[in-house]
């Protein structure tokens, strides 16, 4: 049997503008999307205004050509718009690339050439960006304001207006559900030089509203505030296709607000959150009123946490390529402090010896390797990418993380180390192999070494150790401002090294490999200002 063929049978005439038509017949009234702006008007769209607008956005689109399989970009900080505009695409069976708005022009640019999009929709803060980035597109929309602020730029002139987006949603096609299209696309950094183009699919979404909810205990009724990035895959699948799989209502923010938290958690009686370092940092000397929410998603089983926030902290384990958490714990199973818990039904799970590829025995730190049908647990594929999906996955098919992990004897999983070139920076993956290559194109650099430096908010931040040619400037300081302003030039401000180091030679593992974690060490004696 064909393996698409398979794949569609899994899910056999569902796609997800199908599941929020039943939720729609069954549910009409009840809030879908709440938008809560950082100044303003609240505003909200039940599960029946949703699906009609996203309608009339889809019958805008089809009326600038916008078919079958084809790509729009969605540029935005988070916003209504964005989230109506990407369901719009779904709608028609055409894929939103949503894409990080902390990138510069040449990244933004090769985010577009890479992906073919046909038109751009995006706020009046990113539209002269857009339009340099992207010259040559059919068609470009811009929103009213930037995420409810007044707009303070000027916005070029071939781009329309938002409400003109908008049509009689009989001209709509209609088109039977096929499971296995592509629905989103979203970039990832990994340890490769270029971000990869993570393709997802209907049954993926369709995968995650059944699997999430019971990941992360979602009832019907409940609330997910999200404030992280609606173009990262914490936002876009791990909350609203969770929530959407038991009819519950999203509360979106522009971004997270320590000032507000409290106040917009009372308001909707929200029940769900998700929490990164930087935002239980931020949340840090404030004092915890009685609340309704009952479970914040993390990373680890952490009880401070918990007694702190009170609140069940779940943890899950995921990236944008497994769609959902492929590791969680059960909500009321007891675990022992920072561990991830156990597989997610649905998931093969395997910890292999790098070296080797034996299996690991328990305790042992390995490389962890899931396996799922792709398309369904796991992405569908990193698009026009062959080198980078014969690199990811194995023969048999499984694809490996490049985290390290452990197990121990009852089978509980332990997180070790994120891959050495793979920074998290606030939230943000960011591949060290990427910064290094653009800081190689600045003349006088016999090698060089991106690596994290522990940063109080943001947990890392980068920093380059540089080992200088012979024809590189004599003056380290301006040479190391130069190489900084030349990767803000290329890369997104959180790419940017904070500090450039020069050293005669790098510290060596075996067979002469640069030992990162030394490095790390180096830069974190110099923060402190300690010998290095």
């Amino acid at each position: 049997m064909d393996q698409r063929d398979i794949e569609r049978f899994q899910m056999q005439g569902q796609d997800l503008p199908g599941l929020l038509d039943q939720w729609v017949d069954s549910q009409p009234d009840t809030p879908l999307l709440i938008w809560e702006p950082r100044s303003g008007e609240t505003l909200s769209w039940t599960y029946r205004e949703f699906r009609d607008e996203t309608l009339c956005i889809a019958a805008g689109l089809v009326e600038r050509g916008v078919g079958l399989g084809d790509r729009v970009l969605i540029h935005a900080d988070n916003c209504p718009e964005m989230v109506l505009a990407w369901y719009a695409c779904a709608r028609l069976g055409a894929v939103g690339v949503t894409t990080n708005t902390r990138s510069v022009v040449a990244e933004l640019s090769y985010f577009v050439d890479h992906t073919k999009v046909v038109g751009a929709i995006t706020q009046p803060q990113y539209a002269s960006l857009v339009a340099e980035a992207a010259p040559e597109l059919e068609w470009y929309v811009v929103t009213d304001d930037d995420g409810g602020e007044a707009p303070s730029d000027s916005v070029p002139e071939q781009f329309a207006s938002w409400d003109g987006l908008h049509a009689d949603p009989r001209s709509v096609p209609a088109r039977q559900a096929d499971p296995t299209l592509p629905i989103g696309i979203m970039f990832t950094s990994g340890t490769t030089s270029l971000p990869k183009a993570v393709v997802h699919t209907h049954a993926n979404a369709l995968w995650t509203t059944r699997v999430g909810p019971r990941n992360i205990d979602a009832r019907p009724g409940d609330v997910y505030l999200i404030y992280l990035p609606f173009f990262h895959v914490n936002a876009q699948t791990w909350s609203m296709w969770s929530i959407l799989g038991v009819g519950g209502t999203v509360v979106l923010q522009p971004k997270f607000s320590s000032s507000r938290f409290w106040e917009v958690v009372a308001r909707h009686k929200v029940t769900h959150i998700s929490l990164i370092p930087f935002v239980f940092k931020a949340l840090g000397g404030q004092e915890v009123p009685e609340h309704s929410l009952r479970v914040g998603v993390f990373g680890l089983v952490m009880p401070m946490l918990e007694n702190w926030l009170k609140l069940r902290v779940l943890p899950a384990y995921g990236m944008t390529e497994t769609v959902i958490h492929a590791i969680h714990a059960p909500m009321h199973h007891p675990f022992p402090e920072r561990t991830m818990g156990w597989p997610t039904p649905g998931y093969e799970v395997a910890v292999v010896n790098p070296e080797t590829d034996a299996l690991c025995g328990a305790g042992e730190v390995g490389e962890l390797w899931l396996r799922g049908t792709r398309g369904i647990q796991l992405f569908l594929e990193y698009l026009d990418n062959p080198d980078a999906n014969t690199k990811a996955f194995t023969e048999d098919g499984w694809f490996r993380t490049g985290d390290m992990v452990s197990v121990d004897e009852e089978g509980r999983f332990f997180y070790s180390e994120r891959d050495k070139d793979l920074l998290k920076v606030g939230g943000e993956n960011v591949s060290a192999k990427q910064v290094e290559e653009v800081c190689r194109q600045v003349d006088g650099i016999a090698d060089i070494a991106v690596v994290g430096q522990h940063h109080e908010m943001l947990d890392q931040v980068p920093v380059a150790f540089v080992v200088k040619a012979a024809d590189a400037p004599g003056d380290d300081a301006a040479y190391a401002r130069t190489l900084i302003e030349h990767c803000a030039s290329q890369l997104a401000d959180f790419k940017v090294p904070r500090a450039v180091y020069f050293v005669d030679d790098f510290p060596r593992a075996t067979l002469d490999k640069v030992a990162k974690n030394k490095l790390r060490e180096m830069a974190d004696a110099r923060l402190e200002g300690s010998p290095s």
